[in-house]
């Protein structure tokens, strides 16, 4: 059957979903996630009916890291499913000041989003090593890679710059975090902050 992939990597789990594709519209078929990754790996599955597909246990040196828990799930998908993969959608953290929308994915464009690692570090990596691992293996899968950020892209200025000094703004250059702060001002700035705000004052 053909179906779509979607995939949420995080910091100790991998959460995934596929959806068949029947006459132009899309059923869910299966709803998992492998969890308790470099503690107590544990990969659960449901079918759209809610039954269990799966409800497995790993030691942890099998699935130490999330690349690994990625590499389980891909295994047991292709022993136990038949499906044709269209194309695959990803969470991804931080698309920073340039993606406001879902966008396809290439070599260059995961080369740009590795940059906003530092202000997403326990997620934006393993948000990107599935995006990295496809690109490898099935090069011409369909990816696409929807942004949390993208969410603050719809804000006034007057909303992300509330409460924030000038000095910050400007040196944000439209790079925000999930509250609408700018995040990638150094933390020696942030050291002065103090004496910056009673010259503002």
């Amino acid at each position: 059957m053909d179906a779509i992939l979607v995939v949420n990597a995080g910091s100790s789990s991998v959460k995934f979903q596929i959806f068949g594709i029947e006459g132009g519209a899309l059923r869910r078929l299966i709803k998992g996630q492998l969890d308790g990754i470099g503690t107590r790996p544990r990969l659960r599955a449901d079918a759209s009916d809610k039954s269990s597909l799966i409800d497995q246990t790993y030691a942890l040196d099998k699935v130490p890291d999330v690349p690994a828990a990625i590499a389980a799930v891909a295994s047991w998908l292709r022993e136990t499913q038949n499906l044709n993969l269209l194309a695959v959608g990803h969470r991804v953290v931080h698309g920073g000041p340039k993606y406001d929308r879902p966008v396809v994915i290439d070599e260059a464009i995961v080369a740009n989003l590795e940059q906003y690692v530092s202000l997403a570090p326990l997620h934006q990596p393993n948000n990107l090593a599935p995006i990295r691992t496809l690109l490898k293996r099935r090069p011409e899968l369909l990816q696409v890679a929807c942004f949390d950020t993208a969410f603050h892209h719809g804000h006034s200025a007057v909303a992300d710059h509330f409460a924030i000094l000038n000095i910050f703004t400007r040196r944000a250059s439209g790079a925000t975090a999930f509250t609408g702060s700018p995040t990638n001002t150094s933390p020696s700035a942030c050291a002065r902050l103090p004496r910056l705000w009673q010259r503002a004052a």
